[in-house]
């Protein structure tokens, strides 16, 4: 494939995919800039393996996978922990929210450790199996199933009661 070839399938992937990678990664780290910062990392890693991946046909969980992996990275670094100490006036409240993105799914999602809200974002919203998202989160099916089962029963209790 040459390289203007490679360039328009990569830009019209990205054009066709990227509202919607934004909305896992936003799914999967509960921050809209977050999510773009790991989209952008996302798309940029996909790029240099574009060739392989494409040839392969393996370009949508190629970049799962790099989301979830980059969100792990980045809740590892030391600076994530670092608080600041600092007390100051009350930052005002945030501009209101799309409907889309105020949800009471998010919003309860959101409310689950780490691990089951991936579980059950990669089961139920992307529909992977359960070999699947043990593969793109480097655990195995058994602890996908109990971290998948735990974190619908707690999005239906919290859906419920609101």
């Amino acid at each position: 494939m040459r390289g203007t070839d490679r360039d328009a399938a990569y830009s019209e992937f990205v054009r066709a995919r990227r509202g919607h990678l934004r909305r896992i990664a936003y799914a999967i780290c509960g921050d809209w800039h977050r999510a773009d910062d790991l989209v952008q990392t996302a798309l940029v890693k996909l790029y240099v393996a574009w060739p392989r991946v494409q040839r392969d046909g393996r370009e949508e969980a190629y970049v799962r996978t790099i989301l979830v992996r980059a969100n792990i990275d980045e809740s590892r670094r030391p600076w994530r922990r670092e608080t600041s100490g600092l007390t100051g006036p009350e930052r005002s409240a945030p501009e209101p929210l799309p409907v889309e993105e105020r949800s009471a799914l998010f919003d309860a999602l959101q409310e689950l450790p780490p691990m089951q809200r991936k579980t059950v974002l990669l089961r139920h919203w992307l529909g992977l199996s359960v070999a699947e998202t043990a593969r793109e989160l480097g655990i195995s099916e058994g602890t996908v199933k109990s971290h998948t089962s735990r974190g619908v029963e707690k999005l239906q209790v919290a859906l419920t009661a609101s």
